[in-house]
């Protein structure tokens, strides 16, 4: 589907952030959008997601180590396709290319890149949303997670030369020794895993380049409607312009789109509209079509558009309009 606002994050990670925390989070945090998370292609507002990270680092008292936490606890499903690209990927070295072109699939609130030099591969992560709307355990979360896909490949015993971040430390450094397995540094200039390239072009086997290549097409395809710039407000109008009228609520129309009501809802009034206005705005458009192609009475257009009778229809379409639907179908038809 195409891209829902400029940032949104896959619901498969953000229902992997609420898997690494207490019974308790995950229920409070859960319960809000049952509904969000039923289909693998689902997305969720980056500002829903940083909710939940408040709720997950708040349940625990600020709990520092939340970021290491969700990041180590990654799986490939956690990661839509992308988990699937790298469990199939020949090297490290084609796993973090995978990182750096398909991360979007996963969160489009940050971007992954790779600078390879003559010994050593930096692979860091930058977000693109406002800084200060993401917490340093987000960015932690990013970098544990790369650490833990990378051991899909080459083994749990495997890690980076060195880690880094551009955020203060808040807790203990054992935690991040330990789970990281190398060197970490904050105040950094930059978000970023050092890798041997002697680790990144090692060839892995067994492999199967057909099976990538089918997980790769996939997600290929889904990167190319990510990037498809289309509002939520849009695909709804375009939804709606051929659901029945009759009863239809956001839950249809959100069935559709991949997400629950309330995030439907929500979506929408960020883009400065609502659901109202659209359903409002389709009736409209539907009763002039069928007011200038059929001769249907207005008893009979008054159901096809979701309204009453007839006597709603005049009065709602003297508002669109400001005419009668009798005096616009006959300026329509070109009778006097």
């Amino acid at each position: 589907m195409p891209s829902i606002e400029p940032s949104t994050v896959a619901a498969s990670y953000a229902r992997a952030v609420l898997n690494a925390t207490t019974d308790a989070a995950a229920g409070e945090a859960g319960e809000s959008e049952p509904g969000a998370w039923a289909s693998p292609l689902a997305r969720l507002p980056f500002t829903e997601v940083r909710a939940l990270w408040d709720t997950v680092i708040g349940t625990r008292g600020g709990d520092p180590y939340a970021g290491l936490r969700v990041g180590d606890a990654i799986t490939p499903g956690s990661l839509h396709v992308l988990g699937h690209v790298v469990l199939t990927s020949a090297s490290l070295a084609e796993a973090a290319e995978a990182a750096v072109r398909y991360h979007p699939l996963v969160s489009q609130a940050g971007t992954v890149t790779a600078h390879r030099g003559g010994d050593t591969t930096r692979i860091r992560y930058r977000p693109t949303v406002d800084p200060a709307t993401m917490h340093p355990q987000q960015v932690e979360a990013v970098l544990a997670g790369m650490v833990r896909a990378a051991r899909w490949i080459a083994g749990d015993g495997w890690a980076p030369m060195s880690a880094s971040f551009t955020h203060t430390r808040t807790g203990s450094a054992e935690p991040y020794a330990r789970i990281l397995g190398c060197p970490v540094a904050f105040g950094a200039p930059e978000n970023a895993i050092t890798v041997a390239n002697r680790d990144l072009d090692r060839p892995r086997a067994p492999h199967d380049p057909e099976l990538g290549a089918l997980h790769r097409a996939y997600a290929d395809r889904l990167l190319r409607e990510l990037s498809t710039s289309v509002t939520l407000a849009e695909r709804v109008r375009q939804w709606l312009d051929h659901a029945p009228l009759d009863g239809t609520g956001p839950a249809d129309a959100g069935r559709d789109v991949h997400l629950s009501p309330r995030t439907l809802r929500r979506a929408l009034q960020e883009e400065g509209t609502s659901w109202r206005a659209l359903l409002d705005d389709a009736r409209h458009r539907r009763t002039r079509r069928l007011l200038e192609t059929t001769d249907l009475p207005l008893d009979r257009i008054a159901p096809l558009v979701g309204l009453s009778g007839a006597t709603a229809l005049v009065r709602a379409f003297s508002r669109w309009e400001g005419v009668t639907p009798g005096t616009y179908r006959a300026r329509t038809s070109g009778v006097a």
